[in-house]
């Protein structure tokens, strides 16, 4: 599966890592799509030749569309909200748009940026540091989980796709947010029970909370 030829592929391919979070969330994006997608998962510290040859980056997740090669996990999910717009993740209003990127953005430089920390470590754990600035990150968004039923707005988007693996993963950090979290416990709970949370998850992320 690993060594077909890019423009030989019928359908697109998914390169992706079991754990990592940014391919949970490009998972998590095609599964509230429901697109049929060939997911190559890739296992350990070696990549796959023909990914190394697509991907001059050589990161996962690495989108396979045909002729297309995509290898940002934020470039992926907003080409398939757009490809695939139904159901849409994204508003159509631009300055709600504006401002959901800018969810985006920072929660990929505040949250991600720290999470991603469990990566580069033997015992894939964070330090007491980023364990402190995480959490207390989360909770100083307790108002806008309150808010609405999901993260700024009454429907599932892309910032929900995005932080879904960050709070799924809160055990696996060490983090516990305590009792003033309630509408986020509340938010976790509507997000977690939702069909393409559960098919999105590998075996591994779903041993995260065992």
């Amino acid at each position: 599966m690993m060594a077909v030829i890019a423009n030989r592929r019928s359908v697109m391919t998914l390169f992706s890592r079991p754990t990592d979070i940014h391919s949970h969330r490009t998972r998590l994006v095609l599964a509230e799509k429901n697109i049929n997608i060939e997911i190559a998962s890739v296992l350990g510290p070696e990549l796959p030749e023909d990914l190394m040859d697509l991907n001059p980056y050589h990161t996962v997740p690495t989108l396979v569309d045909r002729d297309l090669t995509l290898y940002d996990s934020r470039v992926i999910i907003e080409y398939l909200d757009e490809r695939f717009p139904h159901p849409p993740l994204m508003p159509v209003d631009p300055v709600m748009r504006a401002q959901f990127r800018l969810a985006l953005f920072r929660i990929e430089s505040d949250w991600y940026s720290i999470a991603e920390e469990t990566e580069s470590t033997s015992d894939g754990k964070l330090s007491s540091k980023s364990r402190k600035l995480l959490r207390e990150s989360i909770l100083q968004s307790s108002e806008l989980f309150a808010a609405r039923p999901f993260f700024l707005s009454d429907e599932f988007s892309l910032v929900d796709a995005s932080i879904a693996p960050i709070l799924w993963r809160l055990p696996l950090y060490g983090i516990e947010l305590g009792g003033q979290a309630a509408p986020i416990e509340q938010y976790m709970s509507r997000v977690f029970a939702r069909r393409s949370f559960r098919q999105s998850m590998t075996e591994l992320e779903q041993e995260m909370r065992i």
